[in-house]
């Protein structure tokens, strides 16, 4: 695909988006998703810098960010313990 049929294609689901119209729930659904992920991939980020001082790494990714974002405190301990313990 060269970059102008991606760019019609993004136009045109905008301007199918702008004349039928997406339920209000819909898109406050995927918005907080992609505020949640966003989250998560920060928390990552501040942990792999301050982490790297006790030898901690754990990969950003879409899956990572995910688990943090969306499982919070919890899912960030699941992290570490499959790091520290799956991952020697």
């Amino acid at each position: 695909m060269n970059s102008y049929m991606v760019i019609g294609l993004i136009l045109a689901v905008i301007i199918l988006i702008l004349a039928k119209g997406l339920p209000v729930q819909a898109l406050k659904f995927v918005s907080q998703g992609m505020v949640k992920i966003l989250i998560g991939a920060l928390v990552l980020f501040f942990i792999n810098v301050f982490g790297a001082n006790f030898g901690l790494h754990i990969p950003i990714n879409l899956f990572t960010t995910a688990i943090s974002g969306f499982l919070g405190v919890s899912g960030v301990a699941a992290l570490f313990a499959i790091h520290f313990i799956l991952l020697p």
